[in-house]
């Protein structure tokens, strides 16, 4: 599992990573709001630890924002505040679950993985994230940069092939297969398609993600 630690106090961090560092939970850390908000945009994670109090963006704020992005991964609070009012506040921006300092680690683990089971269910991840790509597989809606993009059904068949394969390449034998399994088309139809979904995903910004990989298919380049 990867966990996102956002916490500025260094002291606080080390001691979870130490914790955690034996268990099968790998941990990657921002210092600060901002930094947070970047690695949270940037990967997926199957839980956020977020303080409350940081500088940047504050806890609060920054769940707002990644709610309000789309995007679902599991939150839980950590704080030094422990009254009702500041509680009811974290929940209701999106977070899943609110610890009070000082906790016990073995209490934080249980969390993690208690809001980790009730967001995947039977296990199946219903959301996929590859830098400013946002995609949840149960409503069919995607997001880059957290504006919302209408794609159909064979265009949201191959971004989330592109997001799976990331960083390797998506053959046009991988696509074809995905889109037309019993009777393949000419090549023109996969170009068509392609054309179709760069329209979508790269045409209305300034950097384009999916490129063409010379006689072999199509790649997502995140920076």
């Amino acid at each position: 599992m990867n966990i996102l630690l956002i916490e500025d106090c260094q002291d606080v961090a080390e001691v979870i990573f130490d914790y955690f560092q034996e268990t099968k939970i790998e941990l990657d850390y921002a210092a600060t709001g901002t930094q947070g908000l970047v690695l949270a945009q940037q990967q997926q994670f199957d839980c956020i630890i977020l303080d409350i109090m940081l500088p940047g963006i504050d806890g609060l704020s920054l769940c707002a924002r990644l709610r309000a992005s789309g995007n679902n991964t599991p939150i839980i609070m950590l704080t030094a505040r422990d009254t009702n009012t500041d509680m009811l506040i974290g929940l209701r921006q999106g977070a899943d679950d609110y610890i009070v300092k000082p906790f016990d680690l073995e209490l934080l683990e249980a969390r993690i993985l208690s809001v980790i089971r009730r967001s995947s269910g039977s296990g199946f991840k219903t959301t996929l994230a590859c830098g400013a790509l946002k995609m949840d597989l149960s409503s069919h809606q995607v997001w880059r940069d957290g504006q919302e993009i209408k794609l159909n059904p064979s265009g949201f068949k191959m971004l989330k092939l592109l997001i799976e394969k990331h960083p390797a390449i998506a053959t046009k034998a991988d696509i074809e297969r995905l889109l037309w399994p019993d009777d393949l088309p000419d090549q023109d139809v996969l170009r068509k398609h392609i054309y179709q979904l760069r329209s979508k995903i790269d045409k209305p910004f300034a950097l384009e993600l999916i490129k063409t990989v010379p006689k072999l298919g199509y790649k997502l380049e995140i920076l």
